[in-house]
């Protein structure tokens, strides 16, 4: 089991950018991809981007497309989200997600089922 900690949600204006970080630690040499998802109020978790641990292989969202970036930091298990021009569409809370799951080709690590670990949350609110 891998445990992740996430950090940086906040507050900011439409426009406006954040960046979310998350710390991995435990069983992280099994890790193949970590991802980020997001769920806003009354609406299901929906996948924001993920990356493979070893190639840095990266796919996005179309919804967050060109505006978030995700990379990660092997030497410290950690994994970023870097987002500019936020939306008030934006406002949900972010989860990181781990997996061990080995997958190859298109929509790979898109969907909540990929993934066996997870954080517990940052809160993102963009206002209009």
């Amino acid at each position: 089991q891998v445990q992740l900690v996430e950090s940086g949600g906040g507050s900011v204006q439409a426009g406006g950018s954040l960046s979310l970080s998350c710390a991995a630690s435990g069983r992280t040499f099994s890790t193949h991809a970590m991802g980020w998802f997001r769920q806003a109020p009354r609406k299901e978790r929906e996948f924001v981007a993920s990356i493979t641990w070893s190639g840095g292989s990266t796919n996005y969202a179309d919804s967050v497309m060109g505006r978030f970036t995700i990379a990660k930091d092997n030497a410290k298990n950690a994994v970023y989200l870097q987002m500019v021009n936020l939306k008030p569409e934006d406002t949900a809370v972010y989860y990181c997600a781990a997996t061990n799951l080995y997958c190859a080709g298109s929509g790979c690590y898109e969907t909540v089922y990929d993934y066996d670990s997870w954080g517990q949350g940052t809160q993102v609110t963009v206002s209009s």
